[in-house]
């Protein structure tokens, strides 16, 4: 018997790697977005890189996702 899964599609497919790889659970990589002063998504992906040593689908896939989130809020 087979089930299927949902599959995780966007900017969260990246959050297991991105975890693997810096390990820091997403959670706290949001935070740290969002307690950013720059406020540009261009900004933070590059604030993400230089000061934290992401590569580039990395940081643009959390404050994408961060940012998309804030939107609701």
């Amino acid at each position: 018997m087979r089930t299927s899964m949902a599959t995780v599609k966007g900017p969260a497919s990246y959050f297991p790697s991105i975890q693997k790889k810096y390990g820091r659970p997403i959670t706290e990589w949001k935070k740290l977005v969002r307690t950013c002063p720059l406020t540009k998504h261009m900004e933070l992906v590059n604030w993400l890189k230089s000061e934290h040593g992401l590569g580039h689908g990395h940081a643009n896939a959390l404050v994408a996702h961060t940012l998309a989130e804030d939107v609701g809020r």
